[in-house]
């Protein structure tokens, strides 16, 4: 063989050689990863395969499976009350793929889960179809429905959030504008084009802001800040005056901030007062004498700026509410009443609403109760997790009171009910760089409990950006209070 025919040949063998390597490399170290890549086609085949099972409410399944024909996917996914629960379920589309409670348990749905092996070989053996196992929600049918028929009597943007504040179980998890996932379950060009409307909409269907958006809490912060004062000794009776001016001078600035209840009844009120009349001038003056690390370090024991929602139980995610740091004077008052550069989510605000009821407890939110096989035997079972001690049991009950007397004289009237004690607080928080520009979002937290100890607490948020309502009309009493009365109803009357 002459030298050129001999490089050729070397070539070659080199080539074949890479090959081969590339071949084992990919059958034997990737063949895992492709096999449940979700750009593999055949994965998604397998996950609709047989009917998903089912994500429960109340007893009841609040989804299902149909036939499609014409499809290599055999079944899509159908729900009950599918704009109600969308912010639960999420959507297991088979074009736009899958989100919230559909995708963290696709496995166990689908029946594709390694902990449902002996169950798919028995399948096998006898002759039937592969099957999904269920999930079980925290949710109450009543309280959800509540919650969502308020905010679409509305016709807000907005959320409702309700906790059990004992374990942390979510009750209620609603977002509306809203969407029915099943519109856009299967891969036609008409579901498609379905999603594409729904997401460039302006009204946000496909949003969930009790979790994945964060506002100004507003006044209903004052309830945090009312705890941070008197945890730390600022405040020790609320029944005496705070020497706080009204208009009250922000530091640094020349700058008033005045209340709606006027200086007459907020001008050196106690913070009982300050509570029921919702005073600023009280608020900020208790959040300058705590200062930015005591109000930043109990932020952060309710849940600010932390992952509450841990990748071990994997069913809730949520955004971080942010208190920042460093902040100076003026930037730290106005975190006391609420505004500045202070943001939250609905559902923190639910927390720290539960964790006064809970003697200052702040438990780990959760939606999914159980995970159960096909054979109705138990995958996984939630069991309640204490988060942190944000404040003592006798600072949340001085917080109680005040919150209770609110709802009784004041601002939170809206949200009582007959033969059950009930603690609110009202907020109205202001956006943008020109407040007279934007309406203001309006805020309502309150808690329910009866005299068999059973409670709930609850957080409601309103945008009304899209609402035919006067700016002087807007508050979180009026708008929002109705709702978290008949939440707590359903609730504590179920």
């Amino acid at each position: 063989m002459n030298r050129p025919l001999r490089h050729i040949a070397i070539f070659c063998g080199l080539l074949m050689l890479a090959l081969l390597v590339r071949a084992n490399w990919v059958q034997f170290v990737q063949a895992g990863d492709l096999s449940t890549d979700k750009k593999n086609r055949r994965v998604l085949i397998n996950q609709y395969a047989v009917p998903r099972g089912n994500i429960v409410v109340g007893g009841r399944p609040i989804t299902g499976s149909v036939q499609v024909e014409g499809s290599d996917f055999k079944y899509k996914r159908t729900y009950t009350n599918g704009p109600m629960y969308a912010q639960v379920t999420g959507y297991a589309s088979q074009s736009m793929g899958m989100t919230l409670l559909e995708n963290t348990y696709d496995g166990v749905l689908s029946g594709t889960d390694d902990r449902l092996a002996f169950e798919r070989f028995t399948d096998v053996v006898t002759g039937k179809e592969r099957r999904g196992g269920d999930i079980i929600t925290t949710i109450d049918p009543k309280a959800q429905e509540a919650a969502y028929k308020g905010l679409t009597g509305l016709k807000a943007r907005g959320s409702v959030v309700a906790l059990e504040p004992a374990t942390g179980k979510v009750l209620a998890l609603v977002s509306t504008p809203s969407a029915d996932p099943g519109t856009f379950s299967g891969n036609s060009l008409k579901e498609s084009k379905e999603f594409t409307s729904l997401d460039a909409d302006k009204g946000k269907p496909l949003a969930n802001r009790a979790l994945r958006e964060t506002f100004p809490p507003g006044s209903t912060f004052k309830i945090l800040t009312a705890a941070a004062a008197l945890e730390h000794g600022v405040v020790t009776d609320v029944d005496a005056s705070s020497g706080a001016a009204s208009p009250y001078p922000l530091p640094l600035s020349s700058n008033k901030i005045g209340s709606q209840a006027g200086d007459a009844v907020c001008d050196k009120a106690s913070l009982k007062t300050a509570m029921q009349y919702s005073c600023n001038n009280v608020f900020l003056d208790a959040a300058v004498k705590l200062g930015n690390d005591k109000m930043l370090e109990t932020a952060e024991k309710f849940g600010y700026n932390k992952d509450v929602y841990s990748d071990e139980i994997g069913d809730l995610r949520a955004v971080k509410s942010l208190y920042p740091n460093g902040l100076d004077k003026p930037g730290t008052a106005l975190t006391g009443m609420g505004q500045g550069s202070l943001t939250s989510t609905p559902m923190q605000m639910a927390m720290v609403t539960a964790a006064l009821v809970n003697k200052g407890k702040v438990m780990q939110p959760y939606i999914v109760d159980e995970v159960r096989t096909p054979a109705l035997d138990t995958l996984e079972k939630h069991e309640p997790k204490e988060m942190n001690q944000a404040v003592s049991e006798e600072t949340a009950a001085k917080v109680r009171e005040m919150m209770e007397h609110t709802a009784k004289e004041g601002s939170a009237q809206r949200a009582l009910i007959d033969g059950i004690t009930v603690g609110g607080k009202t907020g109205t928080a202001q956006r943008g760089v020109d407040v007279r520009e934007q309406v203001p979002y309006g805020w309502f937290v309150s808690y329910g409990i009866k005299p068999d100890g059973k409670s709930v607490a609850v957080a409601v948020f309103i945008d009304p950006t899209a609402m035919d309502i006067s700016r002087e009309d807007i508050s979180g009493g009026s708008l929002a209070g109705p709702i978290a009365r008949d939440v707590m109803k359903a609730v504590l009357e179920n």
